[in-house]
Protein backbone atom coordinates (compact mmCIF):
# COMPACT_ATOMS: atom_id res chain seq x y z
CA UNK A 1 0.00 0.00 0.00
CA UNK A 2 1.31 3.58 -0.99
CA UNK A 3 1.17 6.24 1.69
CA UNK A 4 1.33 9.83 0.58
CA UNK A 5 1.49 13.37 3.13
CA UNK A 6 0.03 16.66 2.39
CA UNK A 7 2.68 19.40 2.71
CA UNK A 8 5.51 17.26 1.54
CA UNK A 9 6.55 20.21 -0.69
CA UNK A 10 7.51 23.61 -1.11
CA UNK A 11 5.05 25.51 1.32
CA UNK A 12 5.13 28.62 -0.61
CA UNK A 13 4.30 27.20 -4.28
CA UNK A 14 1.57 25.05 -2.67
CA UNK A 15 -0.16 27.69 -1.65
CA UNK A 16 0.14 29.68 -4.55
CA UNK A 17 -1.45 26.69 -6.71
CA UNK A 18 -3.90 25.94 -3.95
CA UNK A 19 -4.87 29.63 -4.23
CA UNK A 20 -4.37 30.55 -8.17
CA UNK A 21 -1.80 32.60 -7.73
CA UNK A 22 -0.19 32.95 -11.61
CA UNK A 23 2.89 34.48 -12.44
CA UNK A 24 2.65 36.91 -15.05
CA UNK A 25 1.84 35.36 -18.55
CA UNK A 26 4.31 34.75 -20.72
CA UNK A 27 4.80 35.43 -24.77
CA UNK A 28 4.17 32.75 -26.85
CA UNK A 29 1.62 30.05 -27.48
CA UNK A 30 -1.16 29.23 -25.56
CA UNK A 31 -0.68 26.89 -22.76
CA UNK A 32 -1.67 22.96 -23.93
CA UNK A 33 -2.22 22.22 -20.22
CA UNK A 34 -4.30 24.15 -17.10
CA UNK A 35 -3.48 22.76 -13.46
CA UNK A 36 -7.09 21.88 -13.02
CA UNK A 37 -6.79 19.68 -15.82
CA UNK A 38 -3.40 17.88 -13.99
CA UNK A 39 -5.37 17.61 -11.42
CA UNK A 40 -8.77 16.20 -12.65
CA UNK A 41 -6.55 13.71 -14.46
CA UNK A 42 -4.79 12.91 -11.27
CA UNK A 43 -8.12 12.17 -9.43
CA UNK A 44 -9.32 10.25 -11.74
CA UNK A 45 -6.57 7.91 -11.80
CA UNK A 46 -6.59 7.44 -8.67
CA UNK A 47 -9.82 6.62 -8.08
CA UNK A 48 -9.43 4.16 -10.89
CA UNK A 49 -6.40 2.44 -10.20
CA UNK A 50 -5.64 3.90 -6.69
CA UNK A 51 -2.68 5.91 -5.35
CA UNK A 52 -0.01 3.77 -6.01
CA UNK A 53 -0.77 3.82 -10.03
CA UNK A 54 -0.42 7.86 -9.52
CA UNK A 55 2.49 9.42 -11.16
CA UNK A 56 3.88 11.76 -13.04
CA UNK A 57 4.34 10.10 -16.02
CA UNK A 58 1.30 8.53 -16.29
CA UNK A 59 -0.53 11.65 -15.80
CA UNK A 60 1.70 12.79 -18.89
CA UNK A 61 0.78 9.67 -21.12
CA UNK A 62 -2.78 10.23 -20.43
CA UNK A 63 -3.14 14.34 -21.04
CA UNK A 64 -0.93 13.28 -24.29
CA UNK A 65 2.28 15.48 -22.93
CA UNK A 66 5.79 14.69 -22.38
CA UNK A 67 6.16 14.13 -18.47
CA UNK A 68 9.09 16.98 -18.11
CA UNK A 69 6.31 19.40 -19.35
CA UNK A 70 3.91 19.23 -16.42
CA UNK A 71 6.65 20.63 -13.88
CA UNK A 72 6.13 23.98 -15.58
CA UNK A 73 2.88 23.49 -14.28
CA UNK A 74 3.26 21.96 -10.80
CA UNK A 75 7.06 21.14 -9.52
CA UNK A 76 6.29 18.00 -7.77
CA UNK A 77 3.93 15.39 -7.12
CA UNK A 78 4.21 16.51 -3.44
CA UNK A 79 1.99 19.51 -4.75
CA UNK A 80 0.31 17.49 -6.88
CA UNK A 81 -1.13 15.51 -3.31
CA UNK A 82 -1.96 18.90 -1.96
CA UNK A 83 -4.21 19.58 -5.05
CA UNK A 84 -6.16 17.01 -5.51
CA UNK A 85 -6.93 16.82 -1.59
CA UNK A 86 -8.29 20.49 -1.80
CA UNK A 87 -10.34 19.12 -5.26
CA UNK A 88 -11.99 16.39 -3.55
CA UNK A 89 -12.67 18.07 -0.46
CA UNK A 90 -14.86 20.98 -2.52
CA UNK A 91 -17.42 17.94 -3.25
CA UNK A 92 -18.79 17.96 0.33
CA UNK A 93 -21.78 20.29 0.20
CA UNK A 94 -23.25 22.60 3.03
CA UNK A 95 -26.29 20.90 4.59
CA UNK A 96 -29.86 22.28 3.79
CA UNK A 97 -31.23 22.69 7.15
CA UNK A 98 -29.14 25.51 8.31
CA UNK A 99 -31.57 25.68 11.16
CA UNK A 100 -30.97 21.82 12.43
CA UNK A 101 -29.15 21.56 15.65
CA UNK A 102 -25.70 20.58 16.43
CA UNK A 103 -26.49 16.96 16.46
CA UNK A 104 -28.17 16.62 13.40
CA UNK A 105 -25.50 18.68 11.32
CA UNK A 106 -22.47 16.52 12.61
CA UNK A 107 -24.66 13.53 11.62
CA UNK A 108 -24.59 15.44 8.13
CA UNK A 109 -21.11 15.96 8.31
CA UNK A 110 -20.52 12.48 9.30
CA UNK A 111 -22.40 10.92 6.13
CA UNK A 112 -20.96 13.14 3.71
CA UNK A 113 -16.90 12.44 4.63
CA UNK A 114 -18.12 8.36 4.59
CA UNK A 115 -19.41 8.86 1.11
CA UNK A 116 -16.55 10.90 0.32
CA UNK A 117 -14.37 8.38 1.06
CA UNK A 118 -15.94 5.86 -0.66
CA UNK A 119 -16.07 8.14 -3.97
CA UNK A 120 -12.48 8.35 -3.40
CA UNK A 121 -11.01 5.68 -1.83
CA UNK A 122 -7.06 6.51 -2.12
CA UNK A 123 -7.37 9.56 0.07
CA UNK A 124 -7.63 7.38 3.27
CA UNK A 125 -3.83 6.36 1.82
CA UNK A 126 -2.38 10.39 2.40
CA UNK A 127 -1.71 11.53 6.16
CA UNK A 128 -2.96 14.76 7.08
CA UNK A 129 -0.65 15.94 9.86
CA UNK A 130 -0.37 19.60 7.63
CA UNK A 131 -3.14 19.96 6.09
CA UNK A 132 -3.55 21.21 2.39
CA UNK A 133 -4.33 25.05 3.07
CA UNK A 134 -6.23 25.95 0.23
CA UNK A 135 -10.03 27.24 -0.18
CA UNK A 136 -11.96 24.47 -0.37
CA UNK A 137 -10.51 22.55 2.76
CA UNK A 138 -10.54 25.50 4.82
CA UNK A 139 -14.22 26.09 3.38
CA UNK A 140 -14.96 22.11 4.14
CA UNK A 141 -13.16 22.85 7.70
CA UNK A 142 -15.43 25.77 8.84
CA UNK A 143 -18.75 24.21 7.70
CA UNK A 144 -17.55 21.84 10.14
CA UNK A 145 -16.67 23.94 12.51
CA UNK A 146 -20.09 25.41 12.25
CA UNK A 147 -21.74 22.80 12.80
CA UNK A 148 -20.81 22.86 16.77
CA UNK A 149 -19.87 27.02 17.11
CA UNK A 150 -22.56 28.36 19.99
CA UNK A 151 -22.91 25.49 21.83
CA UNK A 152 -21.06 26.03 24.84
CA UNK A 153 -17.70 24.92 24.04
CA UNK A 154 -14.32 26.07 23.93
CA UNK A 155 -12.46 26.76 20.75
CA UNK A 156 -10.13 23.56 21.58
CA UNK A 157 -13.03 21.78 22.14
CA UNK A 158 -14.84 23.15 18.86
CA UNK A 159 -11.56 21.60 16.97
CA UNK A 160 -11.21 18.12 19.15
CA UNK A 161 -15.17 17.33 18.11
CA UNK A 162 -14.71 17.79 15.06
CA UNK A 163 -11.41 15.63 14.81
CA UNK A 164 -13.22 12.87 16.75
CA UNK A 165 -16.05 12.68 13.99
CA UNK A 166 -13.75 13.04 11.28
CA UNK A 167 -11.41 10.60 12.81
CA UNK A 168 -14.62 7.87 13.21
CA UNK A 169 -15.58 7.95 9.82
CA UNK A 170 -12.28 7.81 8.66
CA UNK A 171 -11.48 4.42 10.93
CA UNK A 172 -15.15 3.11 9.60
CA UNK A 173 -14.48 3.95 6.17
CA UNK A 174 -10.94 2.14 6.17
CA UNK A 175 -12.95 -0.98 7.37
CA UNK A 176 -15.57 -0.63 4.80
CA UNK A 177 -12.98 -0.47 1.60
CA UNK A 178 -10.39 -2.79 3.13
CA UNK A 179 -13.22 -5.34 3.05
CA UNK A 180 -14.78 -4.40 -0.59
CA UNK A 181 -10.72 -4.33 -1.55
CA UNK A 182 -10.42 -7.96 -0.09
CA UNK A 183 -13.61 -9.64 -2.11
CA UNK A 184 -12.26 -7.84 -5.69
CA UNK A 185 -8.14 -9.17 -5.04
CA UNK A 186 -9.49 -13.17 -3.29
CA UNK A 187 -12.41 -13.17 -6.00
CA UNK A 188 -14.18 -14.69 -2.92
CA UNK A 189 -17.13 -12.91 -0.81
CA UNK A 190 -16.98 -13.52 2.82
CA UNK A 191 -20.01 -15.59 2.98
CA UNK A 192 -18.12 -18.00 0.32
CA UNK A 193 -14.81 -18.00 2.59
CA UNK A 194 -16.68 -18.74 5.73
CA UNK A 195 -19.01 -21.38 3.95
CA UNK A 196 -15.17 -22.88 2.74
CA UNK A 197 -13.63 -22.83 6.11
CA UNK A 198 -16.46 -23.92 8.37
CA UNK A 199 -16.08 -27.73 7.72
CA UNK A 200 -12.60 -27.49 8.53
CA UNK A 201 -13.20 -24.98 11.41
CA UNK A 202 -15.54 -27.38 13.01
CA UNK A 203 -13.27 -30.02 13.37
CA UNK A 204 -10.38 -28.42 15.31
CA UNK A 205 -12.43 -26.12 17.55
CA UNK A 206 -14.97 -27.56 20.40
CA UNK A 207 -17.96 -25.42 20.50
CA UNK A 208 -18.13 -25.73 24.13
CA UNK A 209 -13.86 -24.17 24.21
CA UNK A 210 -15.60 -20.56 23.15
CA UNK A 211 -19.25 -20.32 24.22
CA UNK A 212 -20.13 -16.27 23.91
CA UNK A 213 -17.99 -16.04 20.52
CA UNK A 214 -19.51 -18.81 19.20
CA UNK A 215 -23.04 -18.13 19.99
CA UNK A 216 -22.52 -13.94 19.43
CA UNK A 217 -20.14 -15.05 15.93
CA UNK A 218 -22.86 -16.72 14.78
CA UNK A 219 -25.63 -14.58 15.38
CA UNK A 220 -23.45 -11.72 13.59
CA UNK A 221 -22.63 -13.77 10.77
CA UNK A 222 -26.09 -15.26 10.06
CA UNK A 223 -27.25 -11.70 10.38
CA UNK A 224 -24.37 -10.24 7.89
CA UNK A 225 -23.25 -12.79 5.93
CA UNK A 226 -19.92 -12.49 7.38
CA UNK A 227 -18.03 -11.92 10.48
CA UNK A 228 -18.63 -7.61 10.60
CA UNK A 229 -20.76 -5.28 8.20
CA UNK A 230 -18.76 -2.33 8.26
CA UNK A 231 -21.59 0.18 7.18
CA UNK A 232 -24.17 -1.27 9.42
CA UNK A 233 -21.18 -0.78 12.12
CA UNK A 234 -20.96 2.93 10.98
CA UNK A 235 -24.49 3.39 11.17
CA UNK A 236 -24.67 2.00 15.32
CA UNK A 237 -21.51 3.84 16.37
CA UNK A 238 -22.08 6.94 15.08
CA UNK A 239 -25.12 7.97 17.41
CA UNK A 240 -22.91 6.49 20.80
CA UNK A 241 -19.94 9.40 19.44
CA UNK A 242 -22.44 11.81 19.05
CA UNK A 243 -24.12 10.76 22.76
CA UNK A 244 -20.32 11.29 24.26
CA UNK A 245 -20.54 14.53 22.59
CA UNK A 246 -23.85 15.47 24.10
CA UNK A 247 -22.59 14.61 27.38
CA UNK A 248 -19.61 16.85 27.13
CA UNK A 249 -22.17 19.93 25.87
CA UNK A 250 -24.18 19.00 28.36
CA UNK A 251 -21.02 19.23 31.00
CA UNK A 252 -20.75 22.85 29.54
CA UNK A 253 -24.46 23.83 30.24
CA UNK A 254 -25.13 25.77 33.34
Amino acid sequence: MSTEYTGGGDPQRSIELLWGIQERPRRGPKPKLTVAMIVAEAVQLADAEGLPALSMRRIADNLGVATMSLYTYVPSKAELIDLMMDTVHGEVAPPEDTEAGWRARLEYIANANWALYHRHPWMLQVIINRPPLGPLTMTKYERELEAVDGIGLTDLEMDSVVNVVIRYVQGSARASIDASQLAQRSGMTDLQWWEASAPTLAKVVDGTKFPLGGRVGSAAGEEYESAFDPARNFAFGLPLVLDGIEALVASRTP
